[in-house]
């Protein structure tokens, strides 16, 4: 059995993609899932395409490598965090629409629990996390207020959980979370990695209906359908598999996940950091018999989606890959700057009141400024993270991994670098989310030994070091700044 499969369910599609031995991606599948948009600031997903998605580009995946499932010796799970999905136990249908991580509709029950004491911090001790309409209790809370379903998820009938969960239990019949992902939902202590009873109660959530939370990587079963038989091996929040993925086992290593959103981790090794400049503490990682190892996050909602609303919405650009052409047809961004908070300011600011700005315009900025400001915009949001980051941990970056579709962009890494005035590293093998979840699937059933061992197959392929002074620098960050106070109190 010389391949170990990643199920890699993100925000815009599901993927599967087949790794040998030696850490490379040898076929793929995948397959876009429907948005949904039901009201402003709504964000859904149909949990049931999820799960037939899923289906479909397994088959393909190893229809492509010329494999059958009997090949592999185990499966791994990466998936959009915080989304979040209920269903009948019995019958297993989804009972309503998965509620994505961008949706906003409960900004008003989040203002509500801030009210009553402690503001958007009130349970970060516990959790890590702030409250916000990002994180999946919530949601869940929403979810049986509004569909009526609190007696029924109380006496067991009706199970909640995020996309992790969901595929777990089509594939095991277990109704399982990992603690990555069980650290997104404001539900579980980071001391006990336990649902923590207060919490529940806060949120109105009965345990009954709440998963079992297993550690990252460990055997959780076998599979059954298209890959009958095969270890079930791993759970990872996709951008705790990242972390994973580029090898940083280690407290001071960090990396930055550029997709739909932005996600840079740092990793704290066993000790919990908490945040008090608007960042995220969450579980990095449990591997099997093992303590859990804890990451500080910067969360950042829009980045890559700001392109394809620069596509989709507006039709500046025909594809993504055209974006790095035009906007290194101009030097600058003829003084505009682009403030994506289409669902809020996640990291470091958590304002959900926020909307997305254009600012600095003249008759001089043309489409290709537009274009390149939406680029900086990206590297901008990584650079206020950065920050906030290195006064949490007292660790300023020395150097930042990166991976994610958008760094088929070598403009935007090269912006990336000149923003943060430190070294961007690439790695060769990019597929870094799936390969974590490979990987951590890989080690549980001994197909690769020893973390170590995973160490030494990371590599380079280009690195990007930065090109601009740093008064050039810091003036710029300045207006960048300044454009951020005009997104507040829109809502």
């Amino acid at each position: 059995m010389p391949y170990v499969a990643a199920i890699d369910q993100g925000t815009t599609s599901s993927r599967c993609i087949i790794f040998d031995h030696d850490g490379r991606a040898v076929a793929t599948g995948q397959k876009e899932i429907t948005q949904h948009y039901p009201r402003p600031g709504w964000v859904e997903h149909d949990a049931a395409e999820i799960w037939d998605s899923v289906v479909e580009v397994v088959g393909v995946a190893l229809a492509k490598a010329g494999i059958t499932a009997s090949d592999l010796a185990a499966v791994g799970i990466t998936n959009q965090r915080e989304t979040t999905v209920a269903w009948d136990a019995a019958t297993g249908e989804p009972l309503h629409h998965a509620i994505v991580w961008q949706d906003t509709r409960t900004a008003d029950l989040v203002a509500e629990l801030a009210a009553q004491g402690g503001g958007i911090d009130r349970f970060r001790a516990t959790c890590g996390l702030p409250l916000a309409t990002y994180f999946s209790g919530p949601k869940m809370r929403w979810l049986l207020d509004h569909l009526g379903l609190r007696e029924r998820a109380a006496a067991g009938e009706v199970l909640l959980g995020t996309i992790d969960t969901w595929l777990l239990w089509k594939l095991t019949g277990r109704h399982i979370t990992d603690v990555t992902n069980a650290s997104r939902t404001m539900l579980m202590s980071l001391a006990s990695l336990d649902w923590d009873p207060a919490l529940l109660e806060a949120f109105g959530v009965p345990r009954a209906a709440l998963p079992e939370i297993v550690p990252s990587s460990e055997i959780y079963g076998k599979a059954k359908g298209i890959l009958d038989g095969v270890p079930v091996a791993a759970a990872l929040g996709d951008q705790q598999a990242a972390l994973f993925g580029q090898t940083c086992f280690y407290p001071g290593e960090a990396k930055n996940t550029y997709g739909t959103g932005s996600f840079l981790l740092l990793n704290t090794g066993t000790t919990a950091v908490h945040s008090w400049q608007g960042l995220l503490t969450t579980v990095a990682c449990q591997l099997s018999g093992q303590p859990a190892t804890y990451a500080l996050e910067g969360s950042i909602a829009i980045t890559g989606a700001l392109i394809q609303w620069l596509r989709d919405n507006l039709g500046l650009i025909s594809s993504a890959d055209e974006a790095e052409e035009i906007a290194a047809s101009v030097a600058d961004t003829g003084g505009a700057y682009i403030v994506p908070a289409f669902s809020g300011l996640f990291a470091p600011h958590w304002r959900a009141d926020a909307r997305g700005v254009i600012v600095g315009l003249t008759r001089y900025v043309t489409k290709a400024h537009l274009v390149r400001a939406a680029l900086e915009s990206t590297a901008w949001q990584t650079r206020e993270v950065a920050d906030a980051m290195a006064g949490d941990a007292g660790v300023a970056l020395t150097e930042l991994r990166v991976d994610g579709g958008m760094t088929a962009n070598s403009l935007l890494l090269q912006l990336q670098a000149d923003f943060l005035g430190v070294p961007v590293v690439k790695p060769a093998i990019t597929e870094t989310t799936a390969l974590g979840a490979a990987y951590a699937a890989g080690l549980a059933v001994g197909f690769w030994p020893t973390l170590d061992d995973l160490r030494s197959r990371w590599r380079a392929a280009a690195t990007w070091v930065p090109a601009i002074e740093p008064d050039d620098r810091e003036a710029r960050y300045a207006q960048w700044r300044k454009a951020v106070t005009r997104t507040l109190d829109w809502v």
